[in-house]
């Protein structure tokens, strides 16, 4: 195991009727915020007029920032940035699933930095300075309540960047499963997927004595994979979706990958996807994931014979380890037909144009095995 610092200081809010306390925790971060969210969602659901009141009722002011889309968008960051600056803003409030808080992040960096926003994302420019960001969630999937990662799509040069940054923690997050239940089932499945894998790119790593991590990161995948089908089924079971809220802010809150180094291939080469064919984020993984594991899981095949034996039950008679992993990768994709998701690019309508521009964006990427240009362009043929 490495050695590791651990430190999230997320304040985690959960339950029933939680978003009627926004108010008094955002006045904890500042006196006037951007209240920042997606579409008409939230007024439709009566959200809202909940949040505005209870903001209103602790003394907060606030302006208003919509439209946040999946696969957030520079265009919308930027906006935010220069309405945050010409009100006075000092704290971020962001209502919605992960695009909503990513974009929410990259303004509260965004703000006080002198530059243009961008060049923090491409690390042309560093700035430590990033106002408080607090969220309520209604989109379980990307983790990004809790974590210290937003992803950014420049629709001008159509590219997708993930940015670490070790204070985009919102400081709070309020975590209401009821908020779940009006949710569509492609948004369900695709976020199901987000966070099966955030787990799975922290579980396939080359660092050895990790057996305490592998066990909980295999008790969060067979978790995810008995609940995704069964909120489907019943989308306004609060017991089934208050595990699954839970479980995707800690698939994606770091406690799952310490000690050990992640891979995040999948992630990062599926971005390309999402930024220029405007793919969910969730399809692209259940595209990539099996492709990347069918690639490299020689690399260290006694660590997916171990995924497909604890995770997937697979128990064949043979003593042929090619053939448990296999197995594994064939059960993984099912699960991701069961729950309606593409495994195939040909699925969704690409084709092979641009893998060769995609994977040369791509590297360096891939920590289970380093991958070079062909290698990815090997995994999305793989993939098609």
């Amino acid at each position: 195991m490495d050695n590791f610092i651990y430190h999230n200081y997320t304040k985690i809010v959960f339950g029933k009727d939680q978003e009627t306390n926004v108010g008094a925790l955002t006045a904890e971060l500042g006196k006037k915020v951007l209240l920042h969210y997606g579409g008409g969602s939230i007024k439709q659901s009566g959200l809202y007029a909940r949040v505005v009141s209870s903001l209103q009722e602790a003394g907060v002011a606030f302006v208003e920032l919509g439209g946040a889309l999946p696969n957030p968008r520079l265009s919308l960051v930027r906006a935010g940035i220069d309405l945050c600056r010409r009100e006075g803003v000092d704290a971020i409030l962001a209502v919605g699933g992960g695009s909503a808080i990513d974009s929410a992040k990259a303004i509260a960096l965004g703000v006080p930095f002198e530059g243009d926003i961008w060049d923090l994302f491409t690390k042309k420019a560093t700035s430590n300075h990033v106002l408080p960001v607090g969220v309520v969630l209604t989109i379980p999937a990307a983790g990004s309540e809790s974590s210290i990662v937003s992803v950014v799509t420049n629709e001008e040069t159509q590219t997708k960047i993930g940015l670490h940054h070790p204070n985009f923690r919102p400081q709070f997050a309020i975590l209401n499963p009821e908020l779940c239940f009006t949710l569509p089932p492609d948004q369900i499945a695709n976020g199901v997927c987000d966070m099966l894998a955030h787990v799975m790119e922290r579980y396939f790593t080359n660092t050895p004595g990790v057996d305490f991590s592998d066990r909980l990161c295999e008790g969060a995948m067979r978790s995810m994979l008995a609940l995704g089908p069964k909120v489907l089924e019943n989308p306004t079971d609060y017991d089934t979706w208050a595990n699954l809220m839970w479980a995707g802010c800690v698939a994606h809150g770091d406690i799952l990958g310490v000690g050990r180094v992640g891979d995040w291939a999948s992630h990062r080469t599926g971005h390309h996807f999402s930024a220029y064919y405007d793919l969910p984020h969730g399809t692209a993984l259940s595209i990539l994931f099996p492709a990347w594991i069918k690639y490299v899981y020689r690399e260290n095949l006694p660590l997916f014979v171990q995924w497909a034996q604890r995770v997937f039950d697979v128990d064949l008679t043979t003593a042929d380890p090619d053939a448990i992993v296999l197995e594994g990768v064939r059960r993984l994709e099912a699960f991701y037909k069961r729950i309606g998701l593409a495994t195939r690019f040909s699925e969704v309508g690409i084709d092979d144009t641009h893998f060769e521009a995609f994977a040369t964006r791509s590297i360096p990427v891939g920590a289970l095995k380093a991958l070079s240009v062909e290698d990815i362009v090997a995994i999305y043929r793989l993939a098609l």
